[in-house]
């Protein structure tokens, strides 16, 4: 064999991309699998052949008591179970890609999951969310830059739909009806839903496309954005910045300082208390199973026996 022909063979050899490589293309070309769970698993498989100081992720290293090793040291070292459920989640997704190519005989079947703990969703009051948008509509005005515009609008949106903040980042100004108060929201795994617009959203949203995106808009340098909701230099309103904005509207509100997430808790908990039944706040928020949204009726009741304990003589 030729320098050349030897060469040329260990390069193709260096060239060929490993399992983990193979797993991330399956997932990435995969529907239904949103980007934060795709590099999620890749993160703990890296993470789990870095524990097993191997080269690759093949058959040989995926096994019960390898992942059970991997598993229990996470344990040890004190990370949180939510933590060690994804990573027990990753691994056996990986072993089902494996068994499905070939390159195991099968997967590495059940390990245990840890018992996560049952917490509840943080929320505000009625009244919190009330000030909260209360006091971005008192903060716009016309001859104000259209931040605060933008702000208003968004916090209506977050709070009258319930919608994740990614889907708020994802809004085309199509995928809005103002005349039917409907908007579609692109939710997890693929999944569009269609959701009700209340007045006050739809006011805010309208003033918002009349006064404060085309300003925005012309920042843009030429380019041209769909987005629903703009940053200053004319592109869509990334999810980093939303969360930064909500932040920033609690504290200029002087309410407790809540996530995004936490404004969509607070959206379904207040559509329970107003008697809207599980199903029906189950398709609202996108969720596909109805215990997701049965956490929100423990929300309620806690705050029921609180309210019992606080007022009742007897209690």
């Amino acid at each position: 064999m030729s320098v050349t022909q030897a060469t040329g063979r260990e390069s193709a050899h260096r060239a060929a991309p490993s399992c983990l490589d193979r797993f991330e293309e399956y997932l990435r070309s995969r529907r239904g699998l949103s980007e934060g769970t795709v590099r999620g698993y890749l993160a703990d498989l890296r993470t789990y052949r870095d524990f097993l100081a191997v080269p690759d992720l093949t058959a040989g290293e995926v096994t019960v008591a390898h992942a059970r090793r991997w598993l229990a040291a996470g344990t040890r070292n004190g990370l949180a179970k939510s933590t060690i459920a994804r990573r027990r989640a990753s691994i056996r997704a990986y072993s089902d890609w494996l068994a499905r190519t070939g390159e195991a005989p099968s997967g590495i079947g059940r390990i245990p999951a840890p018992s996560l703990p049952s917490r509840l969703p943080a929320v505000l009051h009625v009244e919190a969310a009330a000030t909260l948008l209360n006091t971005a509509r008192a903060d716009y005005d016309e001859t104000q830059a259209p931040e605060e515009l933008r702000l208003w609008a968004c916090l209506e949106l977050m709070y009258g739909t319930g919608a994740r903040i990614a889907e708020i980042a994802a809004i085309d100004v199509d995928d809005l009806d103002l005349s039917g108060r409907f908007v579609l929201l692109h939710g997890k795994g693929s999944k569009d839903r269609v959701v009700p617009l209340g007045a006050p959203a739809a006011s805010a949203l309208q003033t918002w496309l009349t006064a404060g995106r085309p300003t925005m808009a012309s920042a843009g340098r030429g380019t041209t954005s769909h987005a629903l909701f703009l940053g200053t230099r004319g592109g869509r309103w990334g999810v980093r910045q939303i969360r930064e904005s909500v932040h920033r509207a609690c504290i200029n509100a002087e309410i407790t300082d809540i996530s995004p997430h936490a404004l969509r808790h607070s959206a379904a908990t207040h559509l329970i208390e107003g008697g809207a039944d599980l199903r029906s706040v189950q398709e609202l928020l996108g969720h596909s199973s109805i215990a997701t949204t049965q956490r929100y009726t423990h929300v309620s009741v806690e705050r029921l026996k609180s309210i019992y304990r606080q007022a009742h003589p007897r209690a």
